[in-house]
């Protein structure tokens, strides 16, 4: 599958999604390859997969705006989210990616009401959706699922503050090698679709730093790219381009989330 990353952010008026059906435990094998859900014990696993359904998630689809209230709490397999901070002016940058690793609506559980940030999605794929009051009344319960979100939301905001360090502090070649192997991780392939306009949107960055940066990863051997499609070639080489903000945002979600899976994998 490809990370798709489209050139402009596609903005729908509402969200929308696919039409599903009540899942049953037999229709989705893979349903467990969310890592938040793979960490849940068999018998909250159970309730939770009763109240879920499969949604399959657009390119540029909006999930959700700023100050919206969402209605699901969404928890993809395949497609990636990007989480979009907004000016007045209409610019954005990405202040955090949601795949397989995470769940989209956190903001709305955890008692805000409203979602800060614009949900994007970037990378079309399935996806699990639980309705939101379903959710928050499981989590009166207290247990696993509370745990397990309060972790991630820790875990979620230790992303978010990475990235504004990383913004501030780091080169366009560090941040396109950061996300990148982000990308790459959450990715089940290692072709990505990723055009220079899409990349400088994504960073808040001018389209000709994110240029010269793929180019010289380009030189390098890290990555071939022709036509908007990105192929990563030698990931250690990104690696060692990136700046240790990768590596801490991955360190510290393992450590609250408690999980040796890895997000490569």
């Amino acid at each position: 599958m490809h990370c798709l990353l489209p050139s402009t952010v596609a903005v729908i008026a509402a969200p929308q999604y696919a039409p599903a059906t009540r899942q049953a435990p037999s229709l989705a094998p893979d349903a467990r390859s969310n890592i938040l859900l793979a960490t849940l014990p068999d018998a909250e696993w159970r309730r939770l997969q009763a109240a879920m359904q499969p949604v399959d998630l657009r390119v540029g689809q909006v999930l959700s705006e700023p100050g919206s209230v969402s209605s699901f709490a969404i928890f993809p397999l395949t497609a990636i989210v990007s989480l979009l901070y907004m000016t007045r002016d209409g610019a954005s940058t990405e202040v955090a990616v949601i795949g397989k690793d995470g769940m989209v609506g956190l903001g709305s559980l955890m008692g805000g009401n409203a979602s800060p940030s614009r949900a994007v999605v970037q990378t079309g794929g399935k996806a699990l959706r639980v309705p939101l009051q379903w959710m928050e009344d499981e989590m009166e319960r207290g247990g696993a699922l509370l745990e397990m979100l309060l972790r991630y939301a820790q875990a979620l905001m230790a992303q978010v503050a990475q990235t504004a360090v990383c913004n501030r502090f780091h080169s366009i070649d560090q941040q396109l090698s950061r996300r990148l192997l982000t990308g790459h991780d959450l990715s089940q392939g290692d072709e990505l679709e990723l055009t220079h306009e899409a990349a400088a949107s994504l960073l808040g960055v001018r389209r000709e730093g994110v240029t010269s940066a793929a180019q010289k990863l380009r030189l390098s051997g890290a990555i071939r790219y022709r036509r908007g499609h990105v192929a990563v070639l030698e990931r250690s080489r990104l690696e060692a381009g990136s700046c240790e903000c990768y590596a801490v945002t991955k360190k510290a979600y393992r450590a609250l989330l408690r999980v040796r899976l890895s997000l490569a994998a």
